[in-house]
């Protein structure tokens, strides 16, 4: 059995940021191994992150950005316990260099991001690492990519909202304004073409439902029913789709208007914390 030493201790917490009793037990289970040591508390933290799995993790970082050439955004969403880590500037630089990863190596989906080196570590193990060094559950809690001829990012409220939106075209400053709104106004979909059919009958019936619970409702032909049905099914789309949404710098149009005929959004994503 090798001798651990208190500089040996020091060393892996220093190389981890692991505590002190978990560094003494990683050395002794490796019979002073460094490496082996470092391998073993990650193994350890892949375990935390199993025993914390009922533990919520609202709180965290969000990362919007796009690449070079504006036509394709990335949601990087990095999740954890507490407010007081998610606003350390370490744990939002490592946030960001999870995002870049994304960006540079254009992934599409989590698991591919998860097998993305970063320095020398995939990203996976950097998560895990930090895991053991923070002691909260942390991990990508949402990932998201748009892909247009244009695609606008905006990161609003210290990274708690993250919003991508692709356009037709160029979209200019009208990119950012519009994606301040998604942000702002939390929008269901573009258009009311664009929100599902189970949606929008999910939301008639709740109409219906709640009209003829209404007594003076009561005895009301069920033609004129469904018609006022309709008409407030209408004030769910204008107030729940972006396009017929009064614009915030200028509620006397709708984003449409604002827009004009040639600019038109294809799609958006909107992630926020909690």
């Amino acid at each position: 059995m090798a001798a651990i030493t208190a500089q040996d201790i020091n060393k892996l917490r220093q190389a981890t940021g692991a505590g002190m009793m978990d560094c003494r037990k990683a050395l002794t289970e490796t019979n002073g191994d460094f490496e082996a040591a470092i391998d073993w508390l990650r193994k350890q933290g892949q375990k935390v992150a199993a025993k914390r799995s009922d533990r919520e993790a609202k709180e965290g970082v969000v990362i919007a950005k796009t690449n070079s050439d504006n036509t394709k955004g990335y949601i990087v969403n990095i999740s954890c316990e507490t407010d007081f880590v998610s606003k350390n500037a370490d744990f939002v630089a490592f946030a960001e260099s999870i995002a870049n990863a994304a960006v540079e190596n254009n992934v599409a989906s989590v698991e591919a991001l998860n097998e993305v080196t970063v320095g020398a570590a995939k990203v996976a193990d950097l998560i895990n690492d930090k895991l053991a060094a923070i002691g909260e559950k942390i991990g990508i809690a949402n990932f998201e990519v748009v892909e247009a001829p244009f695609v606008a990012s905006y990161i609003h409220g210290a990274n708690r909202i993250g919003v991508l939106v692709g356009f037709n075209k160029d979209a200019g400053e009208a990119g950012k304004d519009v994606a301040m709104q998604i942000a702002a106004l939390n929008p269901l979909a573009v258009d009311p073409e664009s929100i599902s059919k189970e949606t929008v009958d999910r939301e008639r019936a709740v109409i219906i439902d709640t009209m003829k619970a209404d007594p003076k409702m009561e005895g009301k032909p069920e033609e004129m029913i469904a018609k006022i049905a309709e008409g407030k099914l209408n004030a769910f789309f204008k107030e729940n789709t972006l396009l017929a949404q009064p614009f915030v710098k200028d509620g006397s149009k709708t984003v449409a208007a604002y827009l004009g005929n040639d600019l038109k959004v294809t799609e958006f994503k909107r992630v926020a914390l909690g």
